[in-house]
């Protein structure tokens, strides 16, 4: 009896793991958000936090799982449509380590006056007319993560680049 229990756990470990390769193989996870998306599935596998942990370490092990891939390929994903603010953030409410985001988003330090002015430009034609307009245009580039500092100097109208 005792040894159907341990092959039922062990069955069923794998089946779990086949489920984070899954996910995996559809596109790259943080390990905060592959445990989140397995977590469900794991409990009605009846497996548990320790053998859950064992399996992302596994998963890193053989660099099927990567913060650092996950980051990269996020970053580049999100830098037209977001700024260095808003990206750190998302980066941070899916468990990736400072470090790592500190590391990647250096990369693209050099792009941020470019990359905030595309995104000024894809919702707006001209620099401000009126008080009015800047502070909707200030809003909504702070809205998209991108400093006080570049959004000024997006609106002054003059080139930075």
């Amino acid at each position: 009896m005792m040894q159907n229990l341990k092959n039922s756990t062990e069955k069923n470990i794998i089946l779990l793991k086949k489920r984070a390769l899954y996910y995996l193989g559809k596109r790259e996870y943080s390990r905060l958000e592959l445990q989140k998306k397995i977590n469900a599935f794991a409990q009605e596998l009846e497996i548990d936090t320790h053998n859950i942990k064992n399996i992302l370490n596994d998963l890193e092990g053989n660099d099927w799982l990567s913060d650092q891939r996950f980051t990269e390929q996020f970053i580049f994903s999100k830098k037209n449509k977001y700024g260095v603010n808003k990206i750190r953030y998302e980066l941070k409410i899916r468990g990736v380590d400072e470090a790592i985001i500190n590391s990647e988003l250096i990369k693209i330090k050099s792009e941020d006056y470019s990359l905030a002015k595309k995104i000024w430009s894809k919702k707006f034609d001209d620099t401000p007319h009126s008080q009015e307009e800047r502070n909707k245009q200030i809003r909504f580039l702070q809205g998209r993560g991108i400093n006080l500092e570049l959004i000024h100097k997006i609106l002054s109208g003059k080139n930075f680049e």
